[in-house]
């Protein structure tokens, strides 16, 4: 399986959208135009994989080693079409996140395996891979839209709640810059 990446561009931007909506809840979507304002306001790795001409998934990484220290790249979007789940995409692909940002620390948000919910299964698969591709929980966690969330981090160092809390400032500053975002 060879697979090729593109930003983000008008021609896939509809097949990456219906990705987006449909895997993840809505509660952790931000309004689609405001995602793609925040990429031209952000420095952010908004990453598209193919195989040969078929969309496999996409990316969307917070590179904040060139902002702020400590130095933690944020994986803030991680998504695989559904029908391919399981077959080693999702492995490929973040193993190729982990190798281009391997000079820092990287983070990432998940839906907490240890709340109660309808997709509990889904969520401790979910954890599980991330703790097979050298992820580690870190103790830090926050619940947003009745939603809880498990901070996991793959590298060196600890992450803080002052540390996510540090990244959601920076998100926020971005957001309210942006002329015009969608208020929720």
């Amino acid at each position: 399986m060879l697979l090729t990446e593109s930003s983000i561009t008008a021609t896939h931007d509809k097949q990456v959208r219906r990705l987006y909506q449909a895997a993840f809840p809505p509660e952790e979507q931000i309004p689609w135009d405001d995602l793609m304002q925040l990429t031209v306001n952000m420095p952010l790795d908004f990453t598209v994989y193919y195989e040969n001409e078929s969309m496999i998934g996409f990316t969307i990484v917070y590179p904040r080693h060139t902002i702020q220290k400590p130095c933690f790249n944020w994986f803030w979007y991680f998504a695989v079409r559904e029908e391919l789940r399981g077959q080693g995409y999702g492995q490929q692909i973040l193993s190729r996140l982990i190798a281009k940002y391997k000079d820092c620390s990287n983070i990432l948000d998940m839906e907490s395996p240890l709340q109660n919910c309808n997709n509990s299964e889904q969520r401790r698969r979910r954890h599980a891979f991330y703790l097979r591709n050298g992820f580690r929980d870190t103790g830090v966690g926050r619940s947003f839209k009745g939603i809880d969330y498990t901070i996991m981090m793959n590298g060196e160092g600890t992450f803080t709640m002052q540390d996510y809390d540090d990244i959601l400032q920076e998100l926020h500053s971005f957001w309210s810059s942006m002329p015009n975002p969608t208020k929720e």
